[in-house]
């Protein structure tokens, strides 16, 4: 049998050199991908019939992880122009901010819709300042709260929101009344402080002394299972929440490789049903508005701001 002749050393060592080059193209044009869709904003629409019969239709934005650093121009001009959605109700499941400095400018860029009703919670990073990090951490699951993170002025933040007239639902409800006259709709939210943190308390949706609410809302930042638990347990028609970025790094065929939560991977973001202790109510995660400074990349999972119009049971 003739022996087949063997590659030269040379031959070898082009045939690594293009190998790593191809490589190091396909990684380029990767991020260069990544970087570009982290920009590509989207307003997502999603129908709900959760209202009390006879309610009329409640249009509610909702954001989440906005992660405004003062660089941020153009998401600041987009938010601005969130206004045109007009929404009944505005809610922030938190993560407004990675910089002190991006306060002033949120709350400029938000100042229309913080006319309307509103109400909010905290995430980990409206309290603290995010850290530089391997971003290849985030695959590994739930992230840890790093002791030496600094803490960021959340009062000045939320002070402003309650100002505005946004309910704080910070480990308590509100209700909140949409419209006036014959065609208001009362909200009965609830929320919690961050799980994530581990700061949650949930003290649920209170007795209903004016009449039963058209609407459960229950909203948190992360969605924990033991907090969507006692949600839908404690009788809520819908709930809320951010903190995914609907994986932020997803593939085709798969989605998302992670929720940084106990969350299934499957329920990452959009529209799904939550079932506990007998009921099944809709749960709507949000994959946010932006990244973490740390990680400004998304694949297959555009930034958003998502928009339910509410009607009534049939």
């Amino acid at each position: 049998m003739t022996a087949l002749p063997r590659p030269s050393a040379r031959r070898l060592a082009r045939s690594g050199a293009r190998a790593a080059v191809g490589m190091a193209g396909l990684g380029a044009l990767g991020l260069a991908w990544g970087l570009t869709e982290a920009e590509a904003r989207t307003v997502r629409t999603h129908t709900l019939r959760v209202l009390a019969p006879g309610t009329r239709t409640v249009r509610v934005l909702h954001l989440s992880d906005i992660h405004l650093l003062p660089r941020h121009r153009r998401r600041l001009d987009w938010l601005r122009g969130l206004a045109h959605l007009e929404p009944d109700l505005v809610v922030d499941t938190g993560d407004n901010i990675s910089h002190a400095a991006s306060i002033p400018l949120l709350l400029d860029a938000l100042a229309p819709l913080l006319e309307r009703p509103g109400v909010f919670v905290p995430g980990s990073n409206d309290y603290y300042t995010p850290k530089p990090a391997n971003p290849l951490r985030y695959l590994r699951g739930p992230s840890e709260l790093e002791a030496s993170r600094s803490r960021l002025p959340t009062e000045e933040l939320f002070s402003a929101f309650r100002a505005a007239g946004w309910a704080d639902l910070t480990d308590r409800s509100a209700d909140v009344v949409l419209g006036a006259g014959p065609d208001a709709v009362r909200v009965r939210a609830a929320g919690t402080d961050d799980p994530h943190l581990g700061l949650d308390r949930w003290s649920g949706f209170g007795p209903d002394d004016d009449g039963v609410p058209a609407l459960r809302l229950g909203v948190t930042h992360a969605p924990y299972r033991r907090v969507l638990d006692a949600m839908t347990a404690d009788g809520a028609d819908l709930l809320l929440a951010g903190h995914t970025h609907g994986g932020q790094v997803c593939l085709p065929f798969v989605g998302a490789l992670v929720t940084n939560c106990d969350l299934p991977r499957s329920q990452a973001s959009g529209v799904s049903p939550w079932t506990a202790a007998g009921p099944t109510v809709p749960l709507e995660v949000s994959a946010g508005i932006g990244t973490a400074p740390s990680a400004p990349v998304r694949t297959f999972c555009r930034p958003e701001a998502v928009v339910l119009d509410l009607l009534p049971r049939a």
